[in-house]
């Protein structure tokens, strides 16, 4: 994969923007798509079949939350649209001149933003991309969970 096509897939944190649920065309926007295209009208089926399995008194509130991600519109966190509210990693990189946070003489830093978890994950991806390079660190992690 070239260098633009890394860019706009991972983020300066070298989280996988495609794979987050919020990116547009990302699989879980094309697969939310196609899970509401397959569902159709089953609100009302749903609520037939609540009387005997209670679950599906939920499924309004699934449907709502299924739209929401079918429809989601972000570009990447280098294009400006970071859905994560309190991340100061997206402006920070610009300042400091990198495309990764490894890549920056104060790495490990504070100004992240972060949740301790969150910050943690961080560190760990950011060491990896240094240790095997980005290209590979891509292709090791390319179809690992997002969200895990």
């Amino acid at each position: 994969m070239n260098r633009k096509d890394l860019l706009n897939r991972l983020a300066p944190c070298g989280l996988d923007c495609s794979r987050c649920y919020a990116f547009a065309d990302g699989e879980i926007s094309i697969l939310s798509k196609k899970l509401g295209q397959l569902l159709g009208d089953f609100e009302k089926y749903a609520l037939r079949f609540s009387d005997d399995l209670p679950i599906f008194t939920h499924f309004p509130s699934f449907r709502l939350l299924l739209d929401y991600m079918a429809r989601v519109d972000c570009l990447g966190c280098r294009r400006g649209n970071c859905r994560h509210p309190l991340c100061a990693v997206k402006n920070c990189h610009k300042k400091k001149n990198v495309d990764y946070c490894f890549q920056c003489t104060e790495f490990p830093c504070e100004n992240t933003g972060f949740s301790k978890e969150l910050k943690q994950r961080w560190i760990q991806r950011n060491y990896r991309m240094k240790e095997i390079g980005i290209e590979a660190y891509y292709e090791e992690t390319k179809k690992l969970p997002r969200y895990c």
